[in-house]
């Protein structure tokens, strides 16, 4: 099994990368000048705060490992540990130029203009490099060799994903397997060469690059022994898990007190992202606010005058993590005796109640605008999954499969469900299909998606009696 040559020569291609983001840094530094100043000849005290950038850059970006091997690991995950191993830069540069008292003598303007500048030009170094080593493995240069130990399901899955992603460039060149029945045949075209017994006395004779144990669960003693003799051997090793009895979502490993952890259920909302997350929905909420202010003003007043009662609604949903909050809406009944909430029955509206006014403002959901007010306290998002009341919650957690998934992001204003049109009476079993999927795919992008489908297609609601 021959080595690639980009592995034969990885300090070279280490030594490329650096060198790349170095120069990606410098460019946006001389750009921000000439876009502050307009012109190219930058003063010496500028030229040394860029050298300094640059020297506290390549130890942040390799203690932050930046310069691993990213093969199968997607681009967006590579360009969120560049941007947060930027901050860092950012901040001990701001750091240094307060302790030498010399931040004075720069601009502003420029500094921040760099760090921005700075992020577009490494991310498009590092997506230009994917790009070209993605071009070069599909065309059959620079590929990894792998082995399988385990020629069943697991084994012929991870055969069928990885010619499915050839942009990966791992190539699965045999499996080795203890069924008779399967020595000597060929899985998904691959062969197998042999017993786990023999994987272990031939591979130290012919090294792949990597060997992936895919044994089942049912498997365990037998993989601890496998795992014991693949220990002399210079190849990367790599297990993957039987998990095909799980329902996923999210699922990764973390460490936890010096433990592997494997995370089979886990909120996308974390770290980086819930700053992203609560930074998009209070600054979105804010600026709503301020601009819709007359427009509420005017509702709450018509709502007063519609009928007696107060002018906001509050109910208690439930949201991340099973806590409770007091959810805000524009009243929309006429306001009469409770009915016990234990005993309330989903989709159970009273359609004879609703003011004139409510239900001008059910039809165009203008009665969610309140809100915003629970975004900018923290208890919602803008997106997400709806929250609903606790009787609710407790009747379909064991009813409806998924239904507890939901809650591992904040409820929302508005959804992926709402948006498809799974609102007001629609099935509860679908919104949660779209909750989860949401759930599994989120990101900043797709939540400026469903709130720009929202304006679309969510503005004017003809089912006006959509209590949900």
């Amino acid at each position: 099994m021959r080595p690639g040559f980009l592995k034969q020569h990885a300090n070279l291609f280490s030594l490329g990368m650096r060198l790349l983001d170095l120069l990606a840094i410098a460019v946006a530094a001389w750009l921000a000048y000439f876009l502050r100043f307009g012109d190219w000849d930058v003063p010496s005290h500028y030229r040394m705060a860029v050298i300094a950038g640059l020297a506290i850059s390549s130890v942040v970006f390799a203690t932050m490992s930046l310069y691993r091997p990213w093969r199968g690991t997607s681009l967006a995950v590579e360009l969120r540990e560049l941007l947060v191993a930027w901050v860092v830069v950012a901040a001990a540069c701001a750091a240094l130029a307060f302790l030498t008292k010399t931040g004075e003598s720069f601009s502003r303007v420029w500094f921040t203009s760099w760090m921005l500048s700075g992020v577009f030009f490494l991310s498009l170094g590092r997506a230009m490099l994917r790009t070209a080593l993605r071009m070069l493995r599909r065309r059959g240069f620079n590929h990894r060799q792998v082995v399988v130990l385990g020629a069943g399901r697991i084994g012929s899955a991870i055969v069928r994903h990885l010619e499915m992603a050839a942009w990966t460039g791992l190539e699965v060149v045999a499996f080795y397997d203890d069924s008779p029945a399967l020595i000597g045949a060929r899985v998904e075209g691959i062969p197998v060469r042999g017993s786990l017994d023999q994987a272990a006395i031939e591979l130290r004779e012919d090294c792949p690059d990597q060997v992936w144990v895919a044994l089942p669960a049912s498997a365990i003693g037998r993989m601890a022994q496998v795992l014991d003799r693949l220990q002399d051997l210079s190849a990367e090793v790599r297990y993957v898990p039987d998990l095909s009895g799980f329902r996923l979502l999210n699922h990764s490993v973390d460490e936890v007190a010096g433990m592997p952890v494997l995370n089979l259920s886990a909120s996308p909302v974390v770290g980086p992202n819930a700053l992203l997350k609560a930074a998009e929905d209070r600054l979105l909420a804010l600026v709503f606010l301020v601009i819709t202010s007359p427009l509420l003003l005017v509702i709450a007043v018509a709502v007063r005058l519609s009928s007696p009662g107060p002018v906001f609604h509050r109910q208690q949903r439930v949201t991340w993590g099973g806590r409770e909050f007091q959810m805000l809406k524009f009243r929309t009944m006429t306001v009469g005796a409770k009915d016990d909430p234990k005993a309330r029955q989903w989709n159970d509206f009273d359609a004879s109640r609703l003011t004139p006014v409510g239900a001008f403002l059910r039809r165009y959901s203008l009665d969610e605008l309140p809100q915003f007010f629970n975004v900018l306290r923290g208890e919602m998002s803008i997106v997400g999954p709806r929250p609903e009341e606790k009787v609710f919650v407790e009747q379909f957690r064991d009813s409806v499969p998924d239904y507890m998934r939901k809650h591992l992001v904040k409820g929302g204003m508005t959804g992926w469900a709402q948006v498809n049109g799974w609102r007001g009476e629609s099935s509860i079993e679908k919104r949660i299909e779209h909750d989860i999927y949401y759930i599994a795919n989120w990101s900043l992008w797709f939540d400026v998606k469903i709130m720009l489908l929202t304006v679309v297609r969510g503005v004017r609601n003809e089912d006006a009696s959509a209590a949900q």
